[in-house]
């Protein structure tokens, strides 16, 4: 399926604010307007990097006062995700390299604590190791942790997410690859857009590297579903921030779009954020 997607955020500054942001998919073209202008001005300093983990990550100069940034793009996805039940745990000894850093505890994913060990055993049960144990914790989460808004803040992890017994897609995310990676199977944060969610934001699930491939697992959806444009993906939130500012800033608005593309529907050229 071909999804045409986006974001358009307004943002307000005192003083000019350089800003490291992931607003651009790792797959797909895309086209920037700036002030309802085509790309950055060379006052901008746009620069664009990839990250350790492969992500795109765009830096530039949020001058003083309202800057509007809109993003467009169009990107190939599946309808559907891979489910495979009888995915086996792959010992970490005979891990690829790449996964082990996923194993560890980081910032908003404690799992080297004996707290989380402990509910991860209780969450499986006698689920076989790999993907059902995988399976098992993404359907507690649905179950027994309530999502809503404003119980959560930038610094709340996983261990507080329990505590709560609430929070959004952020926080389920933590929770389940915090419980994955304390039963020694590689867990990764992902952020992106989900076609049709409801209601459309930016959206983050967890994946779960299982017989030598990642899967995804989505505790805010009650079915698997394709459809996703993937941003970045990294240890935990503070891997993929869509938006990290060095001065003072605001975020007056987001909006976020996932739509499937209309057949006539007109293609446009990779542009890397330069002004037309």
């Amino acid at each position: 399926m071909r999804v045409q997607a986006g974001c358009e955020l307004s943002i307000e500054t005192d003083t000019a604010s350089p800003v490291i942001a992931m607003l651009r998919p790792r797959d797909g073209v895309a086209k920037w307007r700036i002030n309802d202008r085509s790309g950055f001005e060379r006052s901008h300093g746009f620069d664009e990097h990839v990250d350790s983990f492969g992500n795109r990550c765009q830096r530039f100069v949020v001058p003083k006062g309202l800057t509007r940034v809109r993003i467009d793009t169009t990107v190939d996805t599946t309808p559907d995700i891979k489910v495979a039940p009888n995915a086996p745990a792959i010992d970490p000894g005979a891990l690829p390299a790449d996964t082990l850093q996923f194993l560890l505890p980081s910032r908003y994913c404690p799992s080297d604590r004996s707290a989380m060990w402990e509910q991860a055993r209780n969450v499986v049960g006698g689920a076989a190791p790999g993907y059902a144990q995988a399976e098992a914790i993404r359907r507690w989460i649905a179950a027994h942790l309530e999502y809503r808004y404003g119980v959560s803040n930038a610094s709340t992890d996983a261990q507080d997410t329990l505590a709560h017994g609430a929070g959004v897609c952020r926080d389920f995310a933590h929770v389940g690859i915090t419980l994955c990676r304390a039963l020694d199977i590689p867990a990764r944060m992902v952020v992106g857009w989900l076609h049709d969610l409801k209601p459309m934001d930016m959206h983050a699930w967890f994946e779960a590297y299982l017989g030598g491939t990642w899967y995804t697992f989505d505790a805010t959806q009650s079915a698997p579903r394709g459809g996703r444009v993937v941003i970045a993906h990294g240890r935990d939130a503070a891997d993929v921030a869509f938006l990290t500012s060095y001065r003072p800033l605001r975020t007056l608005s987001l909006r976020v779009w996932a739509d499937l593309e209309c057949p006539a529907a007109r293609t446009f050229d990779d542009d890397l954020g330069h002004a037309a």
